[in-house]
């Protein structure tokens, strides 16, 4: 076997392989033999079919299967001999296939980009640092409280966090626009479901009143044709409801799983919860930037097999989300390859850092990962004991340990500017961030 390899890219190699004719022709010999004892013809016994007849009836298809199974065996004795990894299977192309002559046939596929790390010094982030105070912890307790609420209609005028039943038409330039009407609609004042000045505008109004209400798009609206267009809303308000809060006591507390017999009890608990998400707000919004930087200062090319490869883990990710009653398949490769893109590269970039400075998961990081993903549970102990006797499970907080040390090293060369804030802040930078 004849092997030769050529760099046509950064990312792709055409490996040309030949292949003795003798070898294809004793395979194919041998497959029509195999078949000619099995095979079944009209006019001859059950194995008595003469080698001749059958290898006129099915000496092509036999020759084209052997052809195909020899190109992938050849192909993977050459890369055992040859030092090279591809990053995915590779496209066929024979150039001679006629019997007699030697098989030789071009393998072509994509190998992992050598990268160039850029100057990460170059690199700026911005580290959110925020605490939790009792103010945030007010505002989280009076949020899952209105989760648990009930409704009463009342007779007053409305005020923030009221919920009022409306029907309204929007008028642009005295036109009334397409989307801007409804009816029987539910709204709570002040929680900026709508655009600025229409919630505050209801505000004050009682049911069986009319009212109109004068607002401005934004210009980022996402309708193009309203974008910064002055409207105005005739509204009917139909009906003024106000939360019932529930009390501050253990049958409410159980309803998140907080088993607390204070409401100073609970509050300790739903602070712990809120600096863990804290915490990993901050975390993800600085590891994104890390990864905004690297992207921005090392150019990668990304085999697209790695590329397909991750779009199947998103399609796989979304159709489970959504209840997985559809097959992968048929969402478009389209809406995911960005994303993948991104995880691809940002993989490879990680890995070189990896690589190049010898970097490894701390084994007492990877200990305190765990203990912090089991102090979540009800039983921590058993799930620290699991994590510790499952490999498989383990190694992947290993990954995650390892990839916060890529993060550590890019931080310590890179421009960080630490900026005050506050938690609602942090928490919507990094959801919008996720999405």
């Amino acid at each position: 076997m004849q092997v030769s390899v050529e760099t046509t890219s950064n990312i792709e190699r055409r490996m040309t392989i030949g292949v003795p004719a003798q070898e294809i022709d004793k395979a194919v010999e041998k497959r029509l033999q195999e078949t000619a004892r099995t095979v079944r013809m009209n006019g001859f016994r059950p194995g008595k079919v003469p080698y001749k007849v059958v290898k006129r009836r099915f000496g092509d298809s036999v020759r084209q299967e052997v052809v195909g199974e020899v190109m992938r065996d050849s192909y993977v004795k050459a890369l055992e001999e040859s030092d090279v990894s591809p990053a995915g299977w590779p496209r066929f192309e024979p150039k001679t296939m006629e019997e007699g002559k030697d098989l030789e046939f071009v393998a072509i596929f994509e190998v992992l980009p050598e990268i160039e790390l850029g100057d990460l010094s170059k690199i700026e982030v911005e580290k959110m640092v925020a605490e939790v105070t009792d103010k945030d912890i007010d505002k989280m307790i009076d949020n899952l409280r209105r989760q648990q609420a009930t409704m009463k209609e009342v007779k007053r005028k409305s005020k923030n966090k009221d919920t009022v039943t409306i029907d309204f038409k929007g008028y642009i330039d005295g036109e009334a626009f397409e989307g801007g009407e409804a009816q029987d609609h539910r709204l709570e004042l002040g929680s900026g479901q709508m655009i600025p000045g229409f919630e505050k505008g209801i505000v004050g109004a009682k049911a069986g009143e009319d009212i109109e209400v004068e607002v401005t798009f934004p210009e980022d609206y996402h309708n193009e044709d309203l974008k910064g267009k002055p409207a105005k809303f005739e509204i009917s308000v139909k009906k003024v409801e106000e939360a019932q809060l529930p009390e501050l006591n253990e049958e409410f507390f159980q309803r998140f799983g907080i088993e607390a017999d204070s409401e100073e009890a609970f509050r300790e608990e739903v602070k712990k919860n809120m600096e863990r998400e804290l915490k990993q707000a901050m975390s993800a919004k600085v590891k994104n930037d890390v990864v905004d930087g690297l992207l921005e200062t090392t150019e990668v090319e990304v085999p697209q097999a790695l590329i397909d490869q991750e779009i199947d883990r998103l399609r796989n990710d979304a159709v489970q989300r959504f209840g997985g009653q559809m097959d992968p398949q048929q969402l478009p490769k389209e809406i995911f390859q960005d994303q993948a893109s991104r995880r691809v590269k940002t993989g490879l970039l990680f890995q070189e850092i990896v690589k190049a400075n010898d970097l490894k998961a701390d084994d007492e990081k990877v200990d305190e990962k765990i203990r912090e993903i089991a102090s979540t549970y009800e039983q921590p102990e058993e799930v620290v004991t699991h994590f510790n006797s499952n490999p498989e499970q383990k190694a992947q907080i290993e990954s995650v340990v390892l990839e916060d040390a890529v993060v550590d090293f890019v931080l310590d060369q890179a421009k960080v500017k630490e900026n005050k804030a506050k938690y609602d802040d942090v928490i919507q930078a990094a959801q919008q961030q996720r999405g």
